[in-house]
């Protein structure tokens, strides 16, 4: 899984010196072509030049809609230290040069990126979540909504409100961390209302290595909480599932970016179609 042309695999390989090569076939470039791309790694942003470069040549008059679900550097978008680069618009700049019609992301870290990309269409975090599965399981289970810092507060209200129907209004509760910015280390968490005896899911739009959630899990379970279930859009899970199955019921993520074979089912639900 990495970029898509019109709901069709592209076709990569790397030379010996370790250049990227794609090719498309001209039938399937017509006047508006669908870009769906992964950006993983290194290579698939250069994959992704080189394929809008191949679509330029065969057919110029080509209309280009490509999809970023989860927009690369994106986490970098304030410069913390003297001799740091601002990684975002380094990426942003990259995906500019290439003049898409449209360029829709999912979830994005903070408002710098839409910010920086020319034609920038958002699909937020309350839209996924309204139009999944989660909005029963919410329910069912009399969620609360819990937002793991203040940057996240306010799509976390929005999503309630989208999510509450005549029955119930889903309750938000925020949490805070202080970090060190030159380690990257968490060194306290914080979590604002009452939480003993009742249940809730924590939402965001990235899972790394996990160390933010189980942070907030653990002080949940201090004070006394039932059940927490997990949700991000974008599930990178760098140290693995096995860390979170202590302190989570259930995680939920839009997409991720582990290998099948070690995504376990019976504790991670993907809610994205098949082909993305």
């Amino acid at each position: 899984m990495s970029i898509f042309i019109n709901h069709k695999p592209l076709e990569t390989f790397n030379f010996s010196g370790g250049e990227c090569h794609v090719k498309i076939s001209p039938s399937d470039i017509g006047g508006k072509t669908e870009i769906l791309a992964y950006l993983n790694t290194a290579n698939d942003i250069m994959n992704l030049l080189l394929a809008v470069d191949a679509i330029r040549r065969i057919n110029p008059e080509s209309s280009i809609e490509l999809t970023i679900p989860y927009f690369p550097y994106a986490r970098q978008d304030r410069v913390c230290n003297e001799g740091e680069a601002l990684s975002v618009k380094v990426m942003a700049n990259l995906v500019n040069s290439l003049h898409c019609d449209t360029v829709t992301i999912y979830d994005p870290h903070s408002d710098v990126t839409p910010a920086l990309l020319d034609h920038c269409q958002i699909i937020t975090l309350s839209d996924i979540v309204a139009n999944s599965k989660l909005v029963k399981i919410i329910h069912e289970n009399e969620l609360i909504l819990l937002s793991p810092d203040a940057g996240s507060e306010k799509k976390i209200h929005a999503t309630a409100k989208k999510v509450s129907n005549q029955k119930r209004s889903i309750e938000v509760i925020c949490a805070s961390k202080t970090r060190d910015t030159k380690t990257g280390d968490i060194t306290a968490t914080h979590i604002y209302g009452d939480v003993k005896d009742k249940s809730f899911i924590i939402l965001d739009d990235i899972c790394d290595g996990g160390r933010t959630f189980i942070e907030i899990a653990k002080v949940l379970r201090s004070k006394g909480s039932l059940d927490v279930y997990l949700y991000v859009t974008h599930g990178i899970f760098s140290k693995g599932l096995d860390v979170l199955k202590s302190y989570f019921k259930h995680v939920y993520c839009y997409h991720t970016m582990l290998s099948q074979d070690k995504i376990d089912n019976s504790f991670l639900t993907i809610l994205a179609p098949a082909h993305q």
